[in-house]
C-alpha cells in the first residue's frame, strides 16, 4: 500500500469523515535526456558517466551549453531535478582542463555551503580545491582559502562583510572569476533580495576592475519571473530555464480540513492534533514523511503528539518519529538527515529548515501544518516526497487565516494556479545610499559607474555628499569615513540601524531586527520568535541598539498596539476601479507609536494582560497602494456612517491576507491603515504599504493587481461561514488595533460596491 492509499483509507475513518475535502491526481512526468552540445573535455564526460550521469536532463544540458558560453541563466525547476549540476559540470570542466579560473556560490544558509561542499569533493578531480568561507572559518583556513581555492562557498552576508571591503587580499580569485552560482533565488525577494541585488552589482563592479566578467547561474525553486527577478539582481540579461526534464512520480495532493467546532465564531479543531495524526497514520503503515510545521514549537508539538498517538495504539514504530528545527546542534541535524536517508527514521516534524535543497534521501508523504504562504515555498516542500520515483502523497492540513481558507475554498488553484512574481526594489534609496558608501569605500565612485549601479547612481550620490559621507578628490568621489561601512548595514533590513537581539544568558547574538520594527517586535515583554527559537525580549537598550533576551518557551505570544497616521507624500499613477473608487500608488509617510501590548495563550488566543508602554514614535518612508471610497458610494452600499470604520478596517485586513495571491511576500512584510475619513482624501480610505523604508515592490504590484485582489477578497468575506469575522476572513495576527472595531458584514457591503467595473 503507497502513501497516497493509506491517505485515501484515512479519509475514509469514521472519525475522519468529512476531512478530506479534495483530492487531486498529478500524473507521472517521463524523463527528457540529452547531452550537451558545447565542447566539454572528455575527462569530464568520463566522470559524468562514472557517477551514473551518462544522459543528462534537457534542462542540464541547457544550462551547461549556456554557462560555458558566457550566458547567465536562472535555472528554476523542481525539487531533486538536478540543479546542482547545471553549474558543476561547467566548473568542474574548466579544473580538468587545466585552467585557472576561479567559482564563487553564494548559498543562503551554512547547512546548503556544507551539502554542496561535499557534493563537489565528490567528484575527485585534482586540482579541485574546494573550501567553504563562512563565519565559522578558522583564521589560518581563511588565509588557505584566499591562496588557494577555486571554488568558495559562502553566503551574502561574507561576500558583503569579508570579501568585498578586503577584495585587494582576494585580487588573485576575483581576476579568475569565471563562474557566480547563486542558490534559492526565490529567496531572494523584497528588502533581502534588494540589498543582494546591489551587493551582486558592487561584485560585477569589482570584478571588472581586476579585468573578470564572470557568468551567472542562478538556482531556484519553481517561481513565476525567473530570468526577470535575476536579471534584476545581477543587473544583466539572464536566459529563464523553466522547463523541466526530470521525471516525477505520480502523486496525489490533497487538501484536509479541521472540522468546525463552533459555527458561529469559525473556530476549528486543533491543526497540531490533526497534522500529528496524518503524521502518525503514515509511519504507521511504514511511509517515511515529513510533516511541515510553521515555528520550532509546532514541530516539537506535532512530533511529541504523533508518538504518543502511536503509544497508545502499541506501535513500536513512535520512537522513529523526530522534530527537526533550528535551535539543534549542527551534529544532531546531520544525524536526524543520515537517519532519514537511510530510513532508520519514518517521520520527522520540521520547519522550515527541511525546505531547502538538503538531500534526505526519497520520502513517501508530506504533511503540511498550514499553507507555507506561497506556492513557490509549497512545492518546494511538496517536492521532498516523491524522489525515489514511488507514488507519493502531500496533503494540506488547512489553516485559520485568510489565505490557507481561500486555497481551501478554489483547491484546483494550488495544483493550477501560475508561481507567484517575486519582486525586489534595487533603487530603494535607503538601500541604495547604504550600498554606495560600500561601493566608494572599495573603490572611489566615477561617472562610469552608472553602469553598474543605473541612472539613480547620480541622486544616491548628491544626498551622500550632502551628508557629508562621500567627499570629491580628483573627479572621483571617496568614502569619508573611517571604518569599512559594510558592518553598519544588514542585508535583511531597510534600515542602517539593526538592533542585536543578545542571550542574558549565553551572551551570544541570537538575530537581529531593524530600527524602523524594533518596538513593534522586540519592546520590552515582548515574547520574540527567531529560526524556529522563542524568547522574551528584557530589556531594550536604545544607546547602544541592544534588546536583551532570554530563552521563553511557553505557550504564549504578545500582540503591540499602535497609533498609526498616514502622510500621502506623492501620487505616481491612480486608476478609476468602480463609481466612486479609485486606487492610487505613491510615496507615503507612516508615523507610528507602541503605546502598548498583549499577552496572549497562543493555544486559545486568550488574553492573559494588557501592558502599557511608553516608546517614542517612529516615521516609515515607503511606498503604498491606497483605495479611495466616496462617502456616497458607503451610503449607497448600505454602510451606515457608524459602520465605516468597522467596514474600512475589516476590508484592510483582508486585503493585507490575500496579497501574497499575487506577490512573493509575508503579511508581515506589509502594513496597512483605514480611516473613515483621512484629512488629505477627505474620505474613507484603506492603505496597504510596503512595511520596509523606500518600499520593497509589494505596494507596486497590489496596485497591478487591484482588479483580481479585489475581486478574490470579497468573495473570501462573502463565502467565510462565520458570524462577526474570524481569522480566516477579517481578523488579522497582527493588526495594531487588536482587532477591535471590524465589522464583516459592513465590509462584505463595501466590497460588494468596490468590484472593479468591467
Amino acid at each position: 500500500m503507497d502513501a497516497c492509499d493509506v491517505l485515501t483509507l484515512a479519509g475514509l475513518e469514521p472519525d475522519n469523515l468529512g476531512r478530506l475535502v479534495h483530492e487531486i491526481e498529478i500524473p507521472a512526468r517521463a524523463a527528457r535526456t540529452a547531452q550537451p552540445t558545447c565542447d566539454l573535455h572528455p575527462e569530464t564526460r568520463e566522470r559524468l558517466a562514472a557517477r551514473g550521469y551518462s544522459d543528462l536532463y534537457s534542462h542540464q544540458c541547457a544550462a551547461i551549453d549556456a554557462l560555458v558560453g558566457g550566458q547567465h541563466v536562472a535555472v528554476a525547476t523542481g525539487t531533486a531535478s538536478g540543479k546542482s549540476l547545471c553549474y558543476q559540470v561547467p566548473i568542474v570542466d574548466a579544473v580538468v582542463r587545466g585552467e585557472r579560473s576561479t567559482a564563487l556560490l553564494l548559498f543562503p544558509t551554512k547547512a546548503l555551503a556544507n551539502d554542496q561542499l561535499q557534493s563537489m569533493r565528490r567528484w575527485l578531480v585534482p586540482g579541485l580545491k574546494a573550501v567553504t568561507y563562512d563565519g565559522d572559518t578558522h583564521s589560518d583556513d581563511r588565509t588557505w582559502a584566499r591562496r588557494n581555492a577555486n571554488v568558495l562557498l559562502t553566503n551574502p552576508e561574507m561576500l558583503h562583510m569579508g570579501i568585498l571591503p578586503s577584495h585587494d587580499r582576494w585580487a588573485t580569485f576575483l581576476m579568475r572569476l569565471r563562474y557566480v552560482v547563486i542558490d534559492e533565488l526565490h529567496a531572494l525577494r523584497g528588502v533581502f533580495g534588494g540589498h543582494v541585488a546591489q551587493l551582486l552589482r558592487r561584485l560585477r563592479r569589482i570584478c571588472d576592475h581586476y579585468g573578470a566578467n564572470p557568468t551567472f547561474c542562478a538556482s531556484s525553486a519553481t517561481i513565476g519571473n525567473p530570468a526577470a527577478l535575476a536579471a534584476a539582481l545581477i543587473g544583466d540579461d539572464v536566459i529563464a530555464l523553466d522547463d523541466d526534464g526530470s521525471p516525477s512520480a505520480s502523486r496525489c495532493f490533497a487538501v484536509w480540513e479541521r472540522p468546525v467546532l463552533d459555527p458561529h465564531t469559525g473556530t476549528r479543531a486543533s491543526a497540531i492534533v490533526e497534522t500529528a495524526g496524518l503524521l502518525a497514520e503514515f509511519v504507521r503503515n511504514d511511509c517515511q514523511t515529513i510533516a511541515f510545521c510553521r515555528g520550532r514549537q509546532g514541530a516539537e508539538l506535532v512530533a511529541a503528539t504523533a508518538r504518543r498517538h502511536l503509544v497508545d495504539l502499541g506501535d513500536d514504530r513512535a520512537d522513529r518519529i523526530s522534530a527537526y528545527r533550528a535551535g539543534f546542534r549542527g551534529d544532531e541535524r546531520r544525524t536526524i538527515e543520515r537517519a532519514l536517508s537511510d530510513g532508520s527514521l519514518l517521520g520527522v516534524a520540521a520547519t522550515n529548515a527541511l525546505e531547502l535543497g538538503i538531500d534526505v534521501g526519497g520520502l513517501d508523504a508530506v504533511v503540511l501544518n498550514g499553507f507555507p504562504g506561497t506556492l513557490a515555498s509549497m512545492w518546494q516542500q511538496v517536492g521532498r516526497a516523491g524522489r525515489s520515483g514511488r507514488r507519493s502523497a502531500a496533503v494540506l492540513v488547512v489553516g485559520d487565516d485568510q489565505l490557507d481558507q481561500w486555497y481551501a475554498r478554489h483547491p484546483d488553484e494550488l495544483v493550477h494556479r501560475p508561481i507567484e512574481h517575486a519582486v525586489v526594489n534595487p533603487d530603494n534609496p535607503f538601500i541604495a545610499r547604504a550600498h554606495a558608501e560600500c561601493a566608494a569605500y572599495e573603490l572611489p565612485l566615477t561617472p562610469d559607474d552608472a553602469r553598474w549601479f543605473g541612472p539613480t547612481l547620480d541622486d544616491t550620490v548628491v544626498a551622500l555628499s550632502r551628508a557629508g559621507r562621500l567627499v570629491a578628490r580628483n573627479g572621483k568621489l571617496w568614502f569619508a569615513g573611517h571604518e569599512p561601512p559594510a558592518r553598519r548595514v544588514g542585508l535583511r533590513s531597510g534600515s542602517t540601524v539593526e538592533y542585536r537581539l543578545t542571550d542574558v544568558e549565553t551572551g551570544h547574538e541570537v538575530g537581529t531586527v531593524d530600527d524602523a520594527r524594533v518596538y513593534s517586535v522586540a519592546h520590552p515583554g515582548a515574547v520574540y520568535l527567531h529560526q524556529g527559537r522563542q524568547y522574551r525580549v528584557q530589556d531594550l537598550r536604545e544607546a547602544t541598539h541592544e534588546a536583551l533576551v532570554e530563552e521563553y518557551d511557553a505557550d504564549e505570544f504578545t500582540q503591540a498596539r499602535s497609533d498609526t497616521d498616514i502622510e500621502i507624500v506623492e501620487v505616481d499613477a491612480t486608476t478609476d476601479v468602480a463609481p466612486g473608487v479609485v486606487v492610487h500608488l505613491g510615496r507615503v509617510e507612516v508615523t507610528s507609536q507602541v503605546v502598548a501590548y498583549q499577552r496572549k495563550v497562543a493555544s486559545t488566543r486568550a488574553v492573559i494582560d494588557t501592558v502599557p508602554l511608553d516608546l517614542p514614535a517612529r516615521v516609515l518612508s515607503t511606498r503604498a497602494c491606497w483605495y479611495t471610497i466616496e462617502p456616497e458610494t458607503m451610503v449607497d452600499a448600505g454602510v451606515t456612517p457608524a459602520q465605516v470604520l468597522g467596514a474600512v478596517h475589516a476590508t484592510e485586513h483582508s486585503l493585507i491576507g490575500l496579497l501574497p495571491l499575487f506577490a512573493i511576500c509575508d503579511r508581515w512584510d506589509v502594513g496597512g491603515l483605514s480611516m473613515a475619513a483621512h484629512p488629505q482624501t477627505e474620505c474613507p480610505t484603506i492603505f496597504v504599504y510596503d512595511g520596509y523604508p523606500g518600499g520593497a515592490g509589494i505596494a507596486d504590484l497590489a496596485y497591478d493587481a487591484y482588479r483580481r485582489h479585489l475581486r478574490e477578497t470579497r468573495a473570501l468575506v462573502r463565502d467565510c461561514g462565520c458570524d462577526d469575522g474570524c481569522p480566516s476572513c477579517v481578523q488579522s495576527p497582527k493588526c495594531g488595533n487588536w482587532n477591535e472595531y471590524l465589522d464583516k458584514h459592513a465590509a462584505e457591503l463595501l466590497l460588494g460596491v468596490m468590484q472593479p467595473s468591467a
